[in-house]
């Protein structure tokens, strides 16, 4: 049975599957990264993972794999196949997709950034189905972003598009590790707001979901830390709407999990603040934390059936 590799990194675990020319995830399974042993480490881990998986398909399927995607974090080099830098698995311009083509037998290897390729995936196949436009926003210890039109998703010249967590909200505000004061994500990813109820409700474990629950339960100290990043996030998503017109906006990661907690004020005040942009639906991600998974087995497809569109990689 012909099927692909897919591989998505993260930066304690790893999530892979063998994937069926249906979408059919014919195999699944997952394996610690292993960071704490160094980078090098990390990179023969996922080598002999990949090497695993293929060998897995071999056996079962009757023919090893035609393809690999695999998602990681950080910068990515994609059309030249290189982790350019993660700094939470020590990374710098590690040849990632020749050494896995190397190691699996000179198959084809897809190379592509974890929120690029779980955008992807909630564009194609999740909550941004059928919409030529879309904008994926993840609200976790970050916030990124996916650029989705017609079917792929938008690298940038320089592998950098999509980082809505990096526009200014609050200018000359809260220092932000990128060198920039007032991100959006010093004020709306699930860090913050974890951070920022920790310190308002005086416990040191509290976070982002107990926030939730304590804005859902009426605490007016909880409403107050909550709305102040409804209100950070609505301002970097409308800056975002302006320049991007997307039809579908969706919302995943931690935050998102709040439900109509998050997406009741946010739909709110996105609609307040917009004045001749066009209001795009604003929905949940449908695909959780199997997206970069499904992405990645979608980036090793497009190679196959689309070889002459390198672009279609992210």
């Amino acid at each position: 049975m012909r099927h692909v590799i897919a591989l998505d990194v993260g930066g304690t675990g790893m999530k892979a599957a063998l994937v069926g020319a249906d979408g059919e995830l014919l195999h699944q399974a997952r394996r610690a990264t292993g960071r704490e042993r160094g980078a090098d480490a990390v990179v023969d881990g996922i080598l002999d993972f990949a090497a695993e998986l293929h060998a897995h398909g071999e056996k079962h399927f009757g023919e090893p794999a035609s393809a690999a995607g695999v998602a990681v974090p950080g910068i990515v080099d994609e059309a030249n196949g290189v982790a350019a830098y993660a700094a939470n698995l020590g990374w710098r311009d590690v040849p990632l997709r020749d050494r896995l083509t190397g190691r699996l037998d000179g198959i084809p290897v897809a190379l592509g950034h974890d929120v690029r390729t779980g955008g992807l995936a909630e564009g194609r196949i999740g909550a941004g189905r059928g919409a030529d436009r879309f904008l994926f926003v993840p609200l976790g210890t970050g916030i990124a972003g996916a650029i989705g039109i017609d079917g792929r998703v938008e690298a940038g010249a320089h592998g950098f598009a999509g980082e809505i967590g990096h526009i200014v909200v609050r200018p000359g505000g809260t220092p932000c590790p990128c060198g920039q004061r007032g991100c959006l994500e010093r004020y709306a990813s699930a860090a913050a707001v974890s951070e920022a109820w920790a310190a308002a409700a005086g416990v040191a474990s509290a976070d982002a979901a107990d926030c939730a629950r304590a804005v859902a339960s009426g605490d007016p100290n909880a409403v107050r830390v909550w709305l102040r990043a409804v209100d950070a996030l609505a301002d970097g998503l409308v800056t975002a709407l302006t320049l991007l017109d997307p039809r579908t906006l969706i919302i995943g990661g931690g935050l998102a999990e709040a439900g109509e907690t998050l997406f009741s004020p946010l739909r709110d005040a996105v609609r307040e603040r917009v004045t001749f942009q066009k209001l795009p639906s604003i929905v949940p991600a449908a695909l959780g934390d199997t997206a970069g998974c499904l992405g990645a087995g979608l980036l090793a497809w497009d190679l196959l059936n689309r070889p002459d569109r390198t672009e279609a990689t992210t």
